[in-house]
């Protein structure tokens, strides 16, 4: 039978491990974002060799799943002598594969601009560099704040995999509570709640983002 008192008695141990899952999803986000940049770079490059190289990197980490990736990482860091915490490898990891994402999130904002605003910038005498943080960018970054924001909630929900290398995120701490005090159900819907309540607010946080970088 269901326990009320031992639904909400999860709740305290869980969002205290809310704060390694937010960690994990947070800095994953924030560096997908800097190399998935790189890697957008490269694949809208001139040069075959850098467009190939983006395109493989892009094509492995979106036909692995996230998970055996994880434990690629993991395993192989101490191999070659690098010696790091799980959470370090959680971040690592989910970092490279939301680059993947990232990077063809914005090569798709950016080639959905019509290309008469770059003639249109050349033609007024602006340069290159000035065309591409003035008017490209700008309208790239609002075009892909959905899907950006999308990719954030994956990686929240992805972070789950993370409990597998011994992360004390949430999922791993509501099978902790669940094996103390015999209450499974009322643990894992716990956990469901706090996923969706963070979910949630980060559905909003996009909304409002929409709103104030509409182009």
């Amino acid at each position: 039978m269901f326990s009320l008192s031992s639904f909400l008695d999860a709740f305290w141990p869980l969002t205290m491990a809310a704060r390694y899952t937010l960690l994990v999803s947070g800095l994953g986000i924030a560096l997908g974002l800097v190399i998935g940049a790189f890697v957008c770079v490269l694949a809208l490059s001139k040069s075959r060799v850098w467009r190939t190289v983006a395109a493989v990197w892009v094509s492995y980490l979106r036909g692995v799943p996230m998970l055996v990736q994880l434990l690629v990482v993991f395993f192989l860091l101490p191999v070659i002598g690098i010696d790091v915490p799980a959470i370090v490898a959680a971040v690592m990891t989910t970092a490279i594969v939301a680059s993947a994402y990232i990077s063809e999130i914005w090569r798709g904002a950016i080639m959905a601009l019509p290309k008469g605003q770059t003639e249109a910038a050349i033609a007024i005498g602006m340069r290159p560099r000035d065309s591409w943080t003035r008017i490209i960018l700008p309208q790239a970054v609002a075009l892909s704040i959905p899907q950006l924001i999308n990719e954030l909630i994956l990686l929240v929900k992805a972070s789950s995999l993370v409990s597998v290398v011994g992360v004390m995120e949430i999922t791993r701490a509501s099978q902790a509570q669940a094996g103390v005090t015999f209450r499974p159900l009322e643990a894992y819907l716990a956990a469901a709640c706090l996923y969706l309540a963070i979910n949630l607010c980060l559905a909003a946080l996009g909304r409002w983002l929409e709103h104030r970088m509409a182009v």
